[in-house]
């Protein structure tokens, strides 16, 4: 009885909607048997600033999807037995599932401890390093994507693998120039990948490049990609410490949560045996 109440509530609400929006004048765009779909709503999906015929597109998907979606519902309410239909204890495992999750969101949001030490992400580091092997290469590098015919492809190349930092600058000054891009990634590890990435070509492509440090690959426009490499760790070793810092912060972080979760559940089962709220026949 509770469920057909409110699937009649939730009926004469949306006829009470309708009737609203008939009565300020709000145009139907879509009829769907006797569901109706208003302006008013259309408009509110379609973001501002959009042109005329991205608005059209949108409207249309929209449109489709809402039609798609009742056409849906009336086919299964007239399909579906009494039972089928009878979604009250899907319903009910939904809410005792989501006031947990929220609970244990809010009980974790009060009592984790976000700080994490150097110490800690050394140490992690130092017990585990079998969870750090490298599935491919990462690296310290500094690459520029520059005419081939700039006349200063080659200062540029001679000063980006320069250990003097004058010369560094030098590099980085001249490619504000001369240069599409030029990035130093000296100080920070990069996947090789994103590395590739960022020069349009693919990972196995860039490794098998690279000759006495440099790779060069003409990028088929006119430009050439050249690389240095700083510093490379090769796949299947264990990855740098500081490259490896973000995710050990996430995996520590994520200890914590489930050991408060795991001591709430446990202290939760201990405060019902003992008040006898819990007792198993």
């Amino acid at each position: 009885m509770a469920c057909l109440a409110g699937v009649c509530s939730c009926r004469v609400v949306h006829r009470v909607a309708d009737t609203a929006s008939e009565l300020f004048g709000d145009e139907v765009v879509a009829r769907v048997g006797e569901h109706k779909l208003f302006r008013s709503e259309l408009e509110n999906y379609i973001p501002n600033g959009v042109s005329s015929e991205d608005s059209l597109g949108l409207a249309l998907s929209y449109i489709n999807t809402w039609a798609e979606d009742l056409l849906f519902l009336d086919v299964a309410e007239a399909q579906l037995s009494k039972g089928e239909k009878d979604v009250s204890r899907e319903l009910e495992e939904y809410r005792r599932t989501l006031l947990k999750y929220r609970y244990e969101q809010r009980y974790i949001n009060e009592r984790l401890d976000t700080l994490i030490s150097e110490a800690e992400v050394k140490a992690y580091y130092g017990e585990n390093p079998d969870k750090f092997t490298l599935d491919r290469p990462v690296l310290k590098c500094r690459f520029v994507v520059i005419p081939k015919d700039s006349r200063n492809v080659k200062e540029i190349r001679r000063k980006m693998s320069s250990d003097e930092v004058s010369e560094v600058v030098e590099a980085d000054s001249l490619a504000v120039t001369s240069a599409i891009r030029y990035v130093d990634s000296s100080d920070t590890w990069m996947d090789i990948i994103t590395v590739a990435r960022e020069l349009g070509t693919d990972y196995e492509t860039l490794l098998g490049a690279v000759k006495n440090r440099f790779a060069e690959l003409p990028d088929g426009n006119g430009n050439l990609r050249i690389v240095y490499v700083v510093d490379m760790v090769p796949a299947g070793k264990t990855a740098p410490a500081d490259f490896c810092e973000d995710r050990i912060r996430e995996i520590i972080l994520s200890t914590r949560k489930h050991a408060l979760v795991s001591g709430l559940e446990r202290d939760l089962l201990e405060d019902a045996r003992n008040k006898e709220k819990f007792v198993i026949y």
